[in-house]
C-alpha cells in the first residue's frame, strides 16, 4: 500500500491546546519525559491485556537535535488516530483534559502534547497490534498548531508498537541531552514494571526494595535505610511497612531522625503503577503524622489532569485513613515490644504523638506512661505525676508555669506546664484515660492558700507598712498581701491568672475607647480577682523594708520589688510598668548617691592637716 495524505477533517485548535499544556498545565519541562514513558508503559499494558506474552520494552535513544522513544505497545490504527484527534478537538473547546487523557490512556493520548514544552516538532509512527492488516500511520505536529496525518508503507514499521521522535525547540536542547534524559528516566521510571532503557543502560530497578527478599531482617533494614538515604537524604530512625492491600498501596514510611515543625508539609513520594507521580503528596497522611516521609506505589489513587499530584476524592481520604491506621499500629507495637525504640522515638517526636493522642483516646492511654511533660517534679509522664499528687494542677501558659513553679514546688503543689503545643488539652483529657485522676487549672487562690500565713500580732505590727504597700499597688491594679514561704531568697511573688489578665485587658481597652464601645466594655466587667504581690516575710530584704521610717523610700522600694516580680514572672510589661521600672531605678540610684549639703561641704577627716602640710615651707629650703 502506498502512503497517502489524510485530509484534515477535524476542527482542532491545536495551537491553543499546545499553549495550555506547555505553559499552564505543567510545572516544569521535565514532565515531558514522564509523559513519554507513561504512554509507552500504558500501551504495553493494553497490549498485554490481550496478549499476555507480548514483548514489554521501552527504549530511549538520544540523537542529534532530538530524542526517539520506541515501545512494543498496542499501537494505533488510522481510525484510532482519527478518534484521538476528535478527542483533542473536544478537549481544546471544552477543557476536558482529564476525560481525553482517560479515553486514550494506554495509547499515545493527550499527554503526548506535553512534549511541546521542549520540542518544536513531534512525529509519531505507530502500528496496531490489534489489527495486523492495518498499515503504519504517521502523525506529525508542530508547536505552531499545524499537523499532518498519513499512512505509511508496510515496511515503515514491521512490528506493532509506537515510535515517538522529538525535535528540540530552540533553547531547550539541554532537556534532550543524554545525561539529562538518563537522569529523568531514572527519576520517573525506576519502579516501572517493564524493561526501560536509555540506549543500553537499564533504568528500571524492580521489584522495589520493600518487596524484595532479604537474607535477614537486619539486612532488610540496612537496604531500606540505604534507599531512604538515597531518596530523601537522611538515615531513618525506624521504618514502617505500608502494605495496605485494600487501599491498593505498597511502600514504606521512614521515621525522621530529628524533630520537625508540625506545620511542615510532608514530602511524600507517590508512584502510580510504578511511575513517579509526585514528590510533594502533602495530603497522603493525616496532619499528625508529620514525623514520617513515605514512598508508596499505588494503583488506586487518581492523578490530577497534569499527573503531577493526587486528586482529592473519597479514595484519597480512605487511603489516608488506612495509612494513618498503620502508623498507629506501629506505635502500639513499639509500646508493647520495643520500649527502648519507643523512648528514642518519643525523645524526638513526642509532639507528633501528642497531636495524635488528642483525637485518639486509645493512643493516649497507650502512650500515657511514656509521653513527657514539664512539671514541678521535672520531666515526667502524666501517669507518674498523677501517682505522686492527688490533684494534677496545670497552667495554660509557659509564663504562668515559670512564675509559680519554684514556689509551688517548695509548698508541695504539683503543677504541670500546659503551655506547650497540645499539652493543655491532653491534661484536661487525663481523667478519661486514667480513671480517678483529678485535674484542676491552677489559680492565684490555690497558690496563696498554700503559703504560710503571718502571725496576727506580727501582721498588726506591720500594718503601716502594708497600708503603704496597698496604696502603692492600687494604681497598678494589684493587691499586696504578706505571707511566709520558701525559698527565702524570693522577696516577692507576682500572682495572676488567665481570668485576671482578661479583666485587665478589658479594662485597658475600656480606658482607650470612648462613646458606645467604652460603655459596652464597661458592661462586660468581670468579677475576676485582682493580681497580687505576695511579700515574703521570711526574706531579709522585705523585713528591712518593713522597718523603714521613710514612707517615701518604702514606697519606691515596693515599686521596685513589684517590677522585679514582674520580670521574674516573665510577664509582658505595660507602658505603665516600664515607666515604673525607670522611675524606681532612678529614685533608688539617687538615694544611693545622694549627699546632703552639710556632708558635702564638711572636710573629711585628715583633710585639713594634709592641706596645711602642703602650704607650710619645709626647713632647709
Amino acid at each position: 500500500m502506498t502512503d497517502r495524505q489524510i485530509p484534515h477533517t477535524f476542527q482542532v485548535d491545536l495551537r491553543g491546546l499546545v499553549d495550555l499544556l506547555s505553559h499552564h498545565l505543567y510545572s516544569s519541562p521535565k514532565v515531558y519525559l514522564r509523559e513519554l514513558l507513561q504512554n509507552g508503559v500504558d500501551a504495553i499494558t493494553a497490549r498485554r491485556a490481550e496478549e499476555p506474552g507480548a514483548p514489554a520494552s521501552v527504549r530511549l535513544y538520544v540523537q542529534e537535535g532530538g530524542l526517539r522513544v520506541e515501545d512494543t505497545g498496542v499501537g494505533l490504527t488510522e481510525g484510532e488516530v482519527h478518534s484521538l484527534l476528535a478527542t483533542i478537538g473536544r478537549s481544546s473547546k471544552h477543557g476536558g483534559l482529564e476525560a481525553a487523557r482517560a479515553e486514550f490512556l494506554g495509547q499515545f493520548g493527550i499527554g503526548l502534547l506535553a512534549c511541546f514544552v521542549v520540542a518544536e516538532e513531534i512525529c509519531v509512527v505507530s502500528r496496531s497490534a490489534r489489527d495486523a492488516a492495518a498499515p503504519p500511520v504517521e502523525w506529525r505536529a508542530r508547536d505552531d498548531g499545524s499537523y499532518t496525518l498519513r499512512t505509511l508503507p508496510e515496511d515503515a514499521r514491521e512490528e506493532p508498537g509506537t515510535t515517538v521522535s522529538l525535535t528540540a525547540r530552540h533553547g531547550c536542547e539541554e532537556w534532550l541531552t543524554g545525561e539529562r534524559v538518563a537522569e529523568l528516566a531514572r527519576h520517573f521510571g525506576a519502579l516501572l514494571p517493564y524493561d526501560v532503557r536509555v540506549g543500553d543502560a537499564r533504568v528500571t530497578d524492580v521489584p522495589p526494595v520493600w518487596e524484595r527478599s532479604h537474607p535477614s531482617p537486619e539486612a532488610r533494614r540496612v537496604a531500606l535505610g540505604a534507599y531512604c538515604h538515597d531518596t530523601f537524604g537522611f538515615t531513618p530512625l525506624d521504618v514502617i511497612d505500608l502494605d495496605v492491600p485494600l487501599a491498593g498501596v505498597r511502600g514504606v514510611a521512614y521515621v525522621l531522625p530529628s524533630a520537625v515543625s508540625p506545620a511542615q508539609r510532608g514530602a511524600h513520594r507517590v508512584h502510580l503503577k510504578g511511575m513517579l507521580l509526585t514528590e510533594r503528596a502533602d495530603e497522603l497522611l493525616p496532619d499528625w503524622a508529620f514525623f514520617v516521609r513515605c514512598v508508596i506505589d499505588t494503583d488506586s489513587l487518581r492523578p490530577t489532569a497534569s499527573r503531577e499530584n493526587l486528586y482529592t476524592d473519597g479514595t484519597l481520604e480512605a487511603v489516608r485513613e488506612a495509612l494513618g491506621g498503620r502508623i498507629r499500629q506501629w506505635l502500639a507495637e513499639l509500646a508493647s515490644d520495643g520500649r527502648e525504640r519507643l523512648a528514642q522515638f518519643l525523645s524526638v517526636h513526642h509532639l507528633g504523638v501528642k497531636s495524635l493522642a488528642r483525637h485518639d483516646t486509645g493512643i493516649f492511654r497507650l502512650m500515657l506512661p511514656w509521653l513527657p511533660f514539664e512539671t514541678t517534679d521535672g520531666q515526667l509522664s502524666l501517669e507518674e505525676f498523677a501517682r505522686r499528687h492527688p490533684v494534677v494542677h496545670f497552667t495554660r501558659g509557659v509564663e504562668e508555669f515559670r512564675q509559680v513553679s519554684a514556689i509551688a514546688a517548695a509548698q508541695g503543689i504539683g503543677v504541670v506546664n500546659g503551655g506547650y503545643t497540645y499539652d493543655s488539652s491532653l491534661i484536661e483529657q487525663l481523667p478519661s484515660a486514667l480513671p480517678g485522676a483529678v485535674v484542676a487549672e491552677l489559680d492565684t487562690d490555690t497558690v496563696t492558700a498554700h503559703l504560710d500565713g503571718v502571725d496576727p500580732d506580727e501582721e498588726l505590727a506591720l500594718a503601716p507598712f502594708l497600708t503603704t504597700a496597698r496604696a502603692v499597688m492600687e494604681p497598678l491594679g494589684c493587691d499586696a498581701v504578706l505571707r511566709a514561704f520558701h525559698p527565702v531568697s524570693v522577696p516577692a511573688l507576682h500572682l495572676d491568672d488567665r481570668l485576671t489578665r482578661h479583666e485587665q485587658a478589658r479594662a485597658r481597652e475600656q480606658e482607650a475607647a470612648d462613646g458606645l464601645w467604652a460603655g459596652i466594655l464597661g458592661s462586660l466587667r468581670g468579677s475576676a480577682p485582682r493580681a497580687r504581690l505576695v511579700l515574703n516575710r521570711l526574706n531579709p530584704l522585705v523585713r528591712r523594708m518593713a522597718a523603714l521610717d521613710d514612707a517615701r523610700l518604702a514606697g519606691t522600694a515596693l515599686e521596685a520589688l513589684y517590677g522585679q516580680a514582674l520580670l521574674m514572672a516573665q510577664r509582658p510589661l505595660r507602658p505603665a510598668d516600664s515607666a515604673l521600672l525607670n522611675r524606681t531605678f532612678l529614685g533608688l540610684l539617687e538615694r544611693a548617691v545622694h549627699v546632703d549639703d552639710a556632708t558635702k561641704d564638711a572636710p573629711s577627716p585628715g583633710a585639713a592637716p594634709q592641706a596645711a602640710a602642703k602650704t607650710e615651707p619645709q626647713e632647709g629650703r
